[in-house]
C-alpha cells in the first residue's frame, strides 16, 4: 500500500493524557505561586461560609417591644407576661404617654407597641369582650408580618384559656414539621450557601487564568506547543477541579460543625453531583478568561455574573415560584438552582438520583455546554 502511494493515519485521540497533565503541572505550578489567588481558593469559602452562615437569617426571634397599660389590672399584667413568656418578644419598658409610642418606633427601638385601653379587664370581665391595639413598624414588611402573627396567636392562646381549657374542640389539627423538626433557618440556609460560594468562587478563580497566561507575556510559550485547545483548557481545569471538591468537603464540615446542619443522604451522589457543577462554574470562568484576555475585565465580569444572579434568582433566599414570570424563565440558565435543590435534597430529606435526576441532567447540560464555550473562546494565535 505504501508502495502504490497510499499512507495509512492511525487515528489519533481527542486528548493527549501526557500533554494535558503537562498544561496541568504548569498549572498548579503557576498557583502555587500565586498567594492571591491560594486565598481566594482555600481561605475565601470558609470565610463567606461563616460569614453568611451566621448572618443571614429568616428565624424572627427576640422581637423588642413596649406597652403602654392604661388598665394596670391583673388581667393586663397577665397579657404582657404572655407575651414575654413566648421567647419571641422582649421587653423594652412601660411607657407612661401615647406620645413615647411614635418615638420608640421613629427611632427602631421598638417593633410593636401593645396599648391596652383603660376597660379592658372590665371589657374581659362583662363578656363584651376587649380591644387591644398593636403598633407595629412597617419597615421592614417582614418582621411587621411575623410579629403580627406571633401577637395573635398568643392573643388567641389566652382567650381560648380564659373560656375554658377543658373543652376538646371538635376539629384539632395537629401540625409535625419533617426535614427541618426545629423550623431552623440555619438547615435551610447552609446547604444553599454551599452551592452559592462554590458558584462565585469556581468561576472567579478560573477568570484568571487565561488572562493571566496573555498579560504575563507567556501566552508565547503555550502558542508554540503542540498542545491542543481541549487539552489547554481541560488541563487547566484539572488542579481548580481538585481545589473545588477540597473547597466542598472544607465548607460541607463547616455547616455540620458550626450549624448543625444534618446530612441524611449520600455523601458520594452529593460528590458525584457536586463534580459536575464545579466542572461547569470552572469552565464558566474560563470561557470569560479566554474572552478578555485581562485579569481585571475577567475578574469583575465573573462577579457581576455569578454573585448577584446566584444570590437572588437560584431560589437561596427567594422563591422561584413566587417570581415573574421573566425572572423563573431566566433562573433556569443559573446552575446553582440545580444544584441548591441538590443540597438540600441530600442534606436534609435523604433523596436519591431517582428524585434529583432532573437536577443533575441540567448540571450535565450545563457543564457541556460551558467546557464547549471555553474552548471555542481559547485562542493560541498571538495575532
Amino acid at each position: 500500500m505504501r508502495g502504490a502511494g497510499f499512507r495509512v493515519r492511525r487515528p489519533l485521540a481527542a486528548i493527549n493524557l501526557r500533554r494535558l497533565g503537562a498544561v496541568a503541572r504548569k498549572e498548579a505550578i503557576q498557583l502555587r505561586r500565586d498567594v492571591r489567588s491560594l486565598i481566594m481558593a482555600f481561605a475565601l469559602p470558609l470565610f463567606r461560609t461563616g460569614v453568611f452562615g451566621a448572618a443571614i437569617s429568616l428565624d424572627v426571634r427576640d422581637i423588642p417591644f413596649a406597652v403602654l397599660d392604661r388598665d394596670r389590672s391583673p388581667a393586663s399584667r397577665e397579657l404582657v407576661e404572655a407575651f414575654t413568656a413566648s421567647g419571641y418578644f422582649r421587653l423594652l419598658r412601660h411607657l407612661e404617654h401615647s406620645s413615647d409610642a411614635d418615638r420608640l418606633l421613629r427611632r427602631g427601638e421598638a417593633r410593636l407597641i401593645l396599648s391596652v385601653p383603660p376597660a379592658y379587664s372590665r371589657d374581659l370581665a362583662s363578656g363584651r369582650g376587649a380591644v387591644l391595639q398593636a403598633l407595629v413598624d412597617g419597615s421592614d414588611a417582614n418582621t411587621a408580618t411575623i410579629a403580627i402573627n406571633y401577637a395573635d396567636a398568643i392573643i388567641a392562646g389566652l382567650d381560648r384559656a380564659r373560656l375554658n381549657t377543658r373543652v376538646v374542640p371538635a376539629i384539632r389539627a395537629e401540625a409535625r414539621v419533617w426535614y427541618n423538626e426545629a423550623l431552623e433557618s440555619a438547615r435551610t440556609i447552609v446547604p444553599g450557601l454551599v452551592a452559592v460560594v462554590m458558584a462565585i468562587i469556581a468561576a472567579m478563580l478560573t477568570a484568571l487564568t487565561i488572562a493571566r497566561e496573555w498579560e504575563r507575556g507567556t501566552m508565547e510559550q503555550l502558542a508554540a506547543t503542540p498542545v491542543k485547545r481541549v487539552e489547554v483548557v481541560a488541563g487547566k481545569l484539572l488542579p481548580y477541579v481538585v481545589i473545588g471538591l477540597i473547597d466542598l468537603t472544607l465548607v460541607t464540615l463547616m455547616g455540620i460543625v458550626l450549624f448543625n446542619v444534618p446530612v441524611r443522604g449520600n455523601l458520594l451522589l452529593l460528590t458525584a453531583i457536586a463534580l459536575v457543577f464545579i466542572i461547569g462554574m470552572l469552565s464558566f470562568g474560563l470561557f470569560i478568561s479566554s474572552a478578555l484576555k485581562s485579569q481585571l475585565l475577567a475578574t469583575q465580569l465573573a462577579l457581576m455574573a455569578t454573585y448577584l444572579p446566584t444570590f437572588l434568582l437560584s431560589g437561596f433566599i427567594f422563591a422561584i415560584g413566587n417570581m415573574p414570570v421573566v425572572l423563573r424563565a431566566v433562573s433556569y440558565v443559573i446552575p446553582a438552582r440545580y444544584f441548591i435543590v441538590v443540597t438540600r435534597g441530600i442534606f436534609l430529606k435523604d433523596v436519591g438520583l431517582a428524585v434529583l435526576w432532573p437536577q443533575a441532567l441540567g448540571l450535565v447540560l450545563y457543564a457541556a455546554i460551558a467546557f464547549t464555550l471555553a474552548v471555542r473562546a481559547f485562542r493560541k494565535e498571538l495575532g
